[in-house]
């Protein structure tokens, strides 16, 4: 199962074990379960403190529970946890075996402290980006508490599951039987859905913050590009964000970022977040903005107001908050979203392995998202608005020439349709001859492009009539103090590079404003 240099790495890993742990077995003669026996084999031969046994103890076959000997510690993989999971598996080895983890320890000590007894159970997929986040979250839980327990589950392997609880999107989590969450989650966003109060303690936490010099809203690549930029002029700086690495967590292959031929959203989203905890910037990771008050004097505050209740103050803030996922904003999309609508075919293509789903839009991500589609399922539609598709030629040729890839042209999607449950088809309409048209099929991956995430900030700064917040060359909004930059602004080409750049261009202008104004509160003294 593990190449030699594989073998080598995890054995080094293995040897920061301190506590003994037991691989324990439930198979069947499956392929998969052989597969999952050879690997538990080579693991345990890896480390003198790791065994194997084999129990058929578990409903779920193939499965494996990764114990920590003598006690209730311990996490449990139905299937083979390969791919984007296989850190999830290293990880659990060693933290089952006791070696610390590097969480915050007032995020320990709150999962330590859960009363109540949890049991989640995660479907995932291999080649989900996204899962890997959840499964360790819920894993490391599981660790710290007793009274939690996680399965993590392969849905490709456990159709029947799959089908039965409808899961058309992953990661899935399940909470005592009964649907907890959908989509990337970290442990402190798992964290803040079952203790109540936390939320409530963060807001109180962030009342007391004194005013920043720079406030950067948002956390992605402008966002962590701005922080930096701030943090390096040793002035206070801060950065608010709904989820740390922002639209990067969704992206999967990055092979344009200059200087590294290829990386992977996630792995990115680590790194910037490694890179601006090594500056001193105080991080506030899960807040939504919901409210922008510029400063009423010239160098005054301006407030923003979280979800929460909280209110921070800044002398300067520059907004980076990025951009989602452009709805269809059809009949049936918001009703069957991740019950067969989906935005994400690296991470729910596998859901819908040798059935039929559709791709909306002819660019460059609509054609890729077909052409991987188009090796798991078992036929694509793709419907494209323009005459003709948008993507470059060279994957245009790629898409035409899979057998099993429908393209429609000059085609607006009007109504997604469902059983109540789950999608069953779609009808779209011909904009040549304006007839209606109905397919039938069992999923569909909306790839339309992106809108800004600026719906919050319509009465206190310029956006054009698409959302887009209005700036000039140094990144300056219509009001002073205020900067912006990346994907929400008027910056033509979204791109990763270049929100970058936009975020340390902004930082750069907000410092320069910093220094050429009074503070209002100087003023009223002198």
């Amino acid at each position: 199962m593990l190449d030699a240099n594989l073998k080598e790495q995890l054995k080094a890993y293995l040897e920061r074990i301190t506590q003994p742990v037991e691989l324990v077995a439930s198979l069947d003669d499956s392929d998969g379960a052989r597969e999952t026996e050879a690997l538990l084999q080579e693991i345990a031969g890896l480390s003198d403190k790791i065994s194997y046994a084999r129990r058929d103890d578990d409903a779920r076959k193939p499965s494996f529970a990764i114990h920590r000997t003598g006690t209730a510690v311990g996490v449990r993989f139905a299937g083979l946890p390969m791919g984007h999971e296989f850190n999830s598996l290293v990880l659990a080895l060693l933290q089952v075996g006791g070696y610390p983890s590097k969480t915050a320890t007032d995020v320990i000590e709150q999962v330590q402290a859960l009363d109540g007894d949890y049991h989640f159970e995660t479907y995932f997929s291999q080649s989900c980006q996204n899962c890997p986040d959840v499964v360790q979250a819920l894993n490391l839980m599981s660790v710290l508490n007793p009274r939690i327990r996680h399965v993590a589950i392969d849905g490709a392997l456990f159709q029947a599951e799959v089908d039965g609880r409808q899961v058309m999107a992953v990661p899935s989590i399940f909470l005592n039987g009964q649907p907890f969450g959908q989509g990337r989650m970290d442990l402190e966003q798992i964290l803040a859905k079952i203790d109540t109060g936390a939320e409530a303690r963060a807001a109180e936490k962030l009342k007391a913050k004194a005013p920043f010099d720079v406030l950067v809203v948002g956390g992605g690549p402008a966002g962590a590009a701005a922080a930096i930029y701030a943090a390096r002029k040793g002035i206070r700086t801060g950065i608010a964000a709904e989820r740390f690495g922002g639209q990067v967590l969704d992206t999967m292959a990055i092979e344009n970022f200059i200087s590294v031929s290829h990386t992977e959203g996630p792995k990115l989203a680590v790194s910037l977040e490694e890179h601006v905890k090594s500056y001193d910037v105080d991080i506030m990771n899960l807040q939504r903005a919901e409210k922008l008050v510029p400063a009423k004097v010239p160098g005054g505050l301006t407030e923003v107001h979280l979800a929460g209740g909280a209110v921070l103050k800044a002398r300067s803030v520059i907004l980076a908050t990025g951009a989602r996922w452009r709805q269809m904003n059809v009949p049936g999309e918001a009703e069957y979203r991740n019950k067969g609508v989906a935005y994400c075919p690296h991470c729910d293509g596998p859901l819908f392995k040798g059935k039929r789903v559709a791709v909306i839009g002819g660019g460059n991500s609509g054609v890729e998202a077909a052409i991987d589609l188009a090796g798991i399922v078992a036929h694509v539609t793709l419907i494209e608005f323009d005459g003709s598709l948008r993507a470059d030629a060279v994957l245009q040729a790629k898409l035409k020439s899979l057998a099993n890839v429908s393209i429609i042209t000059s085609a607006l999607t009007t109504e997604v349709h469902g059983d109540g449950a789950k999608v069953v088809g779609l009808s779209y309409k011909d904009r040549n001859s304006d007839t209606q048209h109905r397919i039938d099929l069992d999923g569909i991956f909306v790839q339309i492009g992106l809108v800004p995430n600026t719906e919050w900030l319509k009465d206190s700064i310029a956006l054009t009539p698409r959302g887009e917040i209005e700036i000039d060359h140094r990144g300056a909004t219509s009001q002073p103090g205020i900067f912006a930059a990346g994907d929400a602004t008027t910056v033509p080409f979204k791109q990763i590079i270049i929100a970058m750049g936009e975020g340390a261009k902004a930082s750069l202008a907000a410092f320069d404003h910093l220094i050429r104004t009074v503070p209002a509160e100087e003023k009223a003294a002198a």
